[in-house]
């Protein structure tokens, strides 16, 4: 499997990173999908990444992490995605990763796992840069 991880230090206390977290739809969101819908336990996404338009559909599940989803059904042949809160300093490091394999049948020679990590950079940098600004007062 190929593996994608961010990290950034954020001047909030965990306890604030993660209630922002919890705001599923607004978090998904901010990753720049065109298109986010939930029901409970379930997230579906879609989202243009190059000429292809990928759709996921994600389960949240219960871990040690802060947030874990698996893909359900989409492109991928298989992909997790945790993100950790922990304490630092007077803030917090906040780190995603997501690991991935992609289904050849279904991406073919659209996208590689080059285009995909840079592309999931992206959307976890996004994600962060929503996080800081959903915690500023804190």
């Amino acid at each position: 499997m190929e593996s994608i991880t961010v990290s950034r230090s954020m001047d909030a206390p965990p306890e604030a990173v993660r209630e922002a977290m919890g705001d599923l739809g607004p978090f998904m969101r901010a990753a720049g999908f065109d298109e986010v819908d939930g029901d409970g336990d379930v997230i579906r996404l879609a989202n243009r990444v190059g000429p292809a338009t990928i759709q996921l559909e994600l389960v949240l599940r219960e871990t040690d992490h802060d947030l874990a989803y698996d893909q359900r059904e989409g492109i991928f042949k298989e992909m997790r995605t945790t993100y950790d809160v922990e304490p630092s300093g007077e803030g917090s490091e906040v780190t995603a990763t997501t690991e991935f394999a992609l289904d050849v049948a279904l991406v073919g020679e659209v996208l590689d796992s080059t285009i995909i990590k840079r592309q999931r950079r992206v959307e976890l940098d996004a994600q962060f840069d929503w996080l800081e600004t959903q915690t500023d007062d804190e």
